[in-house]
């Protein structure tokens, strides 16, 4: 039996005092309160500066999660793509990838939700509060892009 309502997460990281760096934390903080607003209660925000090991726990329990992240890539103002596990380890100190998260979920929990990776096109990352203009334009474009994506994700899915 397939239940209702989808499990979702969207899960912004960066660091909000490094100008542009911070653009993946205040995607998800404006999509909780667009999702206050529209009382979509299947869909969870949640922000850090980084990704830990124990993050896998914590995806384990969705069936969808978007990782909203920052971008120096050469994308137009942002992109997402389908993330796929990945065992190669790319941590400094504490942080991890979105794809090793993926992947310990995979291996120790048993669990691999569908997941896709934002990237949020970024221009500076000096020491400093605020986000330039050009990357505010483009979380803003991201946000759009997500909420939309979100609707019809959960439409479809109780259709399903």
């Amino acid at each position: 039996m397939t239940r209702k309502e989808p499990r979702i997460l969207v899960y912004g990281y960066g660091n909000p005092g490094r100008q542009d760096d911070g653009a993946g934390v205040l995607l998800a903080e404006k999509l909780e309160q667009w999702l206050q607003e529209r009382n979509l209660e299947q869909v969870n925000t949640d922000f850090n500066y980084q990704l830990n090991l124990e993050d896998a726990a914590g995806i384990a329990e969705y069936d969808l999660v978007i990782f909203a992240d920052a971008s120096r890539d050469n994308v137009e103002s942002f992109r997402m793509e389908p993330l796929v596990a990945s065992d190669k380890v790319e941590f400094t100190m504490h942080a991890v990838s979105p794809a090793f998260i993926l992947h310990l979920a995979r291996e120790v929990l048993n669990k691999e939700p569908e997941a896709y990776l934002l990237h949020i096109r970024g221009y500076e990352w000096e020491f400093m509060e605020g986000m330039t203009g050009r990357a505010n334009k483009n979380m803003t474009l991201a946000l759009q892009f997500i909420q939309d994506f979100l609707l019809r994700y959960v439409d479809n899915w109780k259709r399903s």
